[in-house]
């Protein structure tokens, strides 16, 4: 499960001062107890935290990972996905440039009026710029794979799943896609996250670590 950056904080707080009381942390990070306790909520129930009536809060090295003693194939898709950079398919190719590696990915999604479209990854930027075409003026939707030939899967599929699908078709990364049908009757998929190999591998070391 990949925590959020006000979790890793309420981690690290309690590590230095614990025992502490949900009042003790909120006061710490300048918010109300109200606002915690989701937070609060979710670090107990993964095992991270163990809160003990009249004491406070205290750190467990049981949670030190969620999936500890989990098998791969039980870990489901939403607890590993990572945010993917998502570009409109009329930007052109040079700012899809530029994105790629502001956000340090290996593949840019495409989406148009909200709904994945396509995908571009490193190799197809490579080929494009050694052409003799304008980057600066053509639309990266040009040069985009397009739906439906783009492999995805969902929240409930398992990492082992990701891993390999990920595998078989010789992928960096794979969005994770939630379908969505309109009035008319047509089926879209809304990007919601991506799996890429980075992200497996972090799962695996993560696992090997007992």
């Amino acid at each position: 499960m990949k925590l959020t950056k006000r979790q890793e904080e309420i981690i690290e707080i309690v590590k230095v001062n614990q025992p502490i009381t949900s009042e003790q942390i909120a006061d710490k990070l300048n918010l109300t107890r109200a606002a915690l306790r989701p937070d609060l909520a979710i670090l107990t129930m993964t095992g991270i935290l163990e809160a003990r009536p009249k004491v406070g809060y205290v750190y467990s090295s049981k949670g030190e990972t969620a999936f500890k003693h989990k098998p791969i194939k039980e870990i489901k898709v939403a607890e590993i996905k990572s945010k993917p950079t998502v570009v409109p398919e009329d930007m052109s190719i040079y700012d899809s440039i530029i994105q790629l590696f502001i956000n340090d990915t290996g593949t840019l999604f495409v989406e148009n009026k909200g709904y994945l479209t396509g995908a571009v990854s490193r190799k197809d930027f490579l080929k494009i710029t050694l052409g003799n075409t304008d980057i600066h003026k053509v639309p990266i939707g040009i040069i985009m794979t397009r739906m439906p030939n783009i492999i995805t899967i969902s929240d409930e599929d398992s990492a082992f799943e990701a891993a390999k699908r990920i595998i078989e078709h010789e992928i960096d990364s794979i969005p994770v896609v939630e379908k969505v049908r309109t009035e008319d009757g047509k089926e879209y998929c809304k990007i919601t996250g991506k799996v890429s190999k980075t992200t497996i591998t972090k799962l695996f070391l993560e696992l090997a670590r007992d």
